[in-house]
Protein backbone atom coordinates (compact mmCIF):
# COMPACT_ATOMS: atom_id res chain seq x y z
CA UNK A 1 0.00 0.00 0.00
CA UNK A 2 1.03 3.97 -0.82
CA UNK A 3 1.28 5.56 2.30
CA UNK A 4 -1.25 7.98 1.35
CA UNK A 5 -3.98 5.20 0.70
CA UNK A 6 -3.52 4.60 4.25
CA UNK A 7 -4.76 8.18 5.37
CA UNK A 8 -8.55 8.75 5.04
CA UNK A 9 -9.07 11.52 2.20
CA UNK A 10 -10.90 14.03 4.50
CA UNK A 11 -7.35 14.36 6.38
CA UNK A 12 -5.17 15.01 3.39
CA UNK A 13 -5.57 18.33 1.76
CA UNK A 14 -7.22 18.99 -1.66
CA UNK A 15 -3.79 19.54 -3.12
CA UNK A 16 -1.87 16.82 -1.66
CA UNK A 17 -4.99 14.20 -2.82
CA UNK A 18 -4.76 15.69 -6.21
CA UNK A 19 -1.18 15.24 -6.22
CA UNK A 20 -1.63 11.27 -5.08
CA UNK A 21 -4.49 10.53 -7.82
CA UNK A 22 -1.96 12.42 -10.80
CA UNK A 23 1.12 9.91 -9.48
CA UNK A 24 -1.87 7.06 -9.25
CA UNK A 25 -2.58 7.30 -13.04
CA UNK A 26 0.81 8.33 -14.66
CA UNK A 27 1.85 4.69 -12.90
CA UNK A 28 -1.79 3.28 -14.45
CA UNK A 29 -0.68 4.36 -17.73
CA UNK A 30 3.11 4.05 -17.58
CA UNK A 31 4.27 1.55 -20.38
CA UNK A 32 7.60 -0.11 -20.82
CA UNK A 33 9.12 -1.00 -24.13
CA UNK A 34 7.19 -4.54 -25.09
CA UNK A 35 9.34 -7.73 -25.39
CA UNK A 36 10.85 -8.07 -28.77
CA UNK A 37 11.76 -11.57 -30.19
CA UNK A 38 15.00 -10.44 -31.91
CA UNK A 39 16.82 -9.18 -28.53
CA UNK A 40 15.83 -11.97 -26.28
CA UNK A 41 19.01 -11.72 -24.38
CA UNK A 42 19.32 -9.61 -20.89
CA UNK A 43 21.40 -6.82 -23.10
CA UNK A 44 18.93 -4.44 -24.71
CA UNK A 45 21.92 -2.02 -26.62
CA UNK A 46 21.37 -3.23 -29.67
CA UNK A 47 17.27 -3.10 -29.19
CA UNK A 48 17.66 0.47 -27.97
CA UNK A 49 19.58 1.32 -30.86
CA UNK A 50 17.67 -0.13 -33.10
CA UNK A 51 14.64 1.42 -32.15
CA UNK A 52 16.85 5.25 -32.13
CA UNK A 53 17.64 4.07 -35.63
CA UNK A 54 13.96 3.24 -36.55
CA UNK A 55 12.76 6.38 -34.51
CA UNK A 56 15.40 8.70 -37.10
CA UNK A 57 14.38 7.04 -39.95
CA UNK A 58 10.53 7.17 -39.63
CA UNK A 59 10.73 11.38 -38.80
CA UNK A 60 12.86 11.69 -42.35
CA UNK A 61 10.62 9.25 -44.20
CA UNK A 62 7.64 11.03 -42.72
CA UNK A 63 8.90 14.43 -43.16
CA UNK A 64 10.11 13.78 -46.78
CA UNK A 65 6.35 12.14 -47.53
CA UNK A 66 4.79 15.24 -45.75
CA UNK A 67 2.66 13.10 -43.42
CA UNK A 68 2.32 13.48 -39.59
CA UNK A 69 5.07 12.52 -37.75
CA UNK A 70 3.36 11.44 -34.33
CA UNK A 71 3.02 8.12 -35.91
CA UNK A 72 6.60 7.73 -35.54
CA UNK A 73 5.77 8.48 -31.50
CA UNK A 74 5.94 4.73 -30.62
CA UNK A 75 9.89 4.56 -31.66
CA UNK A 76 11.13 7.40 -29.47
CA UNK A 77 8.52 6.14 -26.60
CA UNK A 78 10.79 2.94 -26.91
CA UNK A 79 13.78 3.97 -27.09
CA UNK A 80 13.71 6.58 -24.08
CA UNK A 81 12.30 3.63 -22.07
CA UNK A 82 15.39 1.26 -23.21
CA UNK A 83 18.25 3.44 -23.36
CA UNK A 84 20.26 5.19 -20.36
CA UNK A 85 19.28 9.04 -19.93
CA UNK A 86 22.93 9.85 -20.51
CA UNK A 87 22.67 7.99 -24.47
CA UNK A 88 19.62 10.32 -25.27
Amino acid sequence: LHPLELLPTSTLSPRVSTMAEDIKTKIKNYQTAPFDSRFPNQNQTRNCWQNYLDFHRCEKAMTAKGGDVSVCEWYRRVYKSLCPISWV
